[in-house]
C-alpha cells in the first residue's frame, strides 16, 4: 500500500512535469482493423488492446543481489477495451498474436528494468492455432504486421528468488519507426495510417509465476523459442527453479505519441501509475 501511495504521488508529479515538457500523449479513439482491411472496416479503440500470454524467464546472477535476465514471451490479443467483441469472431481473419524477446537487469527483493528487446505482432487468418505446436506456440504465424523495439526502462518488482511479486505490475515501453507497422491495420481517428510515422507503445501486465507449466508450453516457449537445454528440453522433467521460471501475463497494450527525449522517463513513470490505477478500478468491478 505504501508503494502504491508513493507511486501515485510520483505519477501526479510526473504527469504535471510531462505536460510542461510536451511529453507523449496516449492515443484514445484510434482505429484498429485486425484483418488489415483499412480504416473504414476497423474498430474504434477507446484505450487499449487486451493482451494475455506466458513468458519464460532466465536469470543470471551477476554478483551481490544483482542479476541480468532474458525473457521470451508469447501473447494472444483477443479484443479491445475488454468489450467482448472478440477477434476473429467479430472481425474474420483477425486472429492477432505477438512474441516478445527482451533483456534486462535487476536486484533480488528489489526492482528490475528492461534494457532492450523486440515485440512482433502477427495477423493469422487461421483460427485456433494459438497455444498449439504450430509455429512457436501459434504466436508467430501469418503476416507480421508490426515490430516494436523495447526501450530501456519499465520493469517492476521481484521477490528474493527473482520472480515478479504476486500479481506484480510489469511495464514495457517500446517504439516503432515509420514503416515498422504494416499499412491497413493501425489508424488515427481521422483515418491517417500510422504505418507512415513513428509511434510509441506502452504495455502493462500483471505477472504471476506458473507453478506447473504444461508440456506444450515448455516445449514451445522454453525449448524452441528460448533455446533452453535444461531438464524438460535436454532430458528429464522440467521444473521452475531459482534460475528459470514461467509467468502468466494479462494486461493492456496502448499506443502513444513519440515524446521528446527529455520527457520519456517522466512519461514511463506516469504510464506506470496509470496502469496501477486501471488495475485498482478493475478490481472494484
Amino acid at each position: 500500500m505504501k508503494f502504491l501511495k508513493k507511486l501515485a504521488c510520483a505519477t501526479a508529479v510526473a504527469m504535471s512535469l510531462a505536460g510542461g515538457a510536451n511529453a507523449a500523449t496516449v492515443l484514445n479513439d484510434w482505429v484498429f482493423n485486425p484483418s488489415g482491411g483499412g480504416f473504414a472496416g476497423g474498430q474504434s479503440i477507446n484505450e487499449y488492446l487486451d493482451v494475455n500470454g506466458n513468458a519464460f524467464i532466465e536469470l543470471n546472477p551477476t554478483g551481490g543481489s544483482s542479476f541480468s535476465f532474458t525473457e521470451h514471451g508469447v501473447f494472444n490479443i483477443v479484443q479491445a477495451d475488454s468489450n467482448g467483441r472478440l477477434f476473429p469472431v467479430n472481425f474474420p481473419g483477425g486472429n492477432i498474436t505477438a512474441t516478445l524477446e527482451a533483456t534486462g537487469t535487476g536486484n533480488f527483493s528489489g526492482a528490475f528494468t528492461f534494457t532492450g528487446g523486440t515485440i512482433r505482432m502477427y495477423q493469422n487468418p487461421t483460427n485456433n492455432q494459438y497455444a498449439t505446436t504450430a509455429g512457436i506456440y501459434g504466436a508467430n504465424l501469418g503476416e507480421q504486421i508490426a515490430e516494436f523495439t523495447v526501450m530501456a526502462g519499465g520493469g517492476g518488482l521481484v521477490d528474493a528468488s527473482g520472480s515478479p511479486t504476486n500479481n506484480g505490475q510489469v511495464t514495457v515501453l517500446a517504439r516503432a519507426e515509420a514503416g515498422s507497422l504494416d499499412a491497413g491495420y493501425f489508424f488515427r481517428e481521422n483515418g491517417q495510417d500510422l504505418s507512415t510515422e513513428a509511434i510509441m507503445a506502452f504495455a502493462f501486465t500483471n505477472a504471476n509465476t506458473v507453478a506447473n507449466p504444461d508440456a506444450t508450453l515448455v516445449s514451445e516457449v522454453a525449448c524452441e523459442f528460448a533455446g533452453y537445454t535444461g531438464p524438460g528440453c535436454g532430458g528429464g522433467t522440467y521444473a521452475n527453479g531459482p534460475g528459470q521460471f514461467f509467468v502468466s501475463n494479462n494486461g493492456q497494450f496502448k499506443l502513444a505519441e513519440v515524446p521528446e527525449p527529455g520527457s520519456l522517463a517522466l512519461f514511463g513513470i506516469a504510464m506506470l501509475g496509470a496502469g496501477v490505477v486501471a488495475r485498482k478500478r478493475a478490481a472494484k468491478v
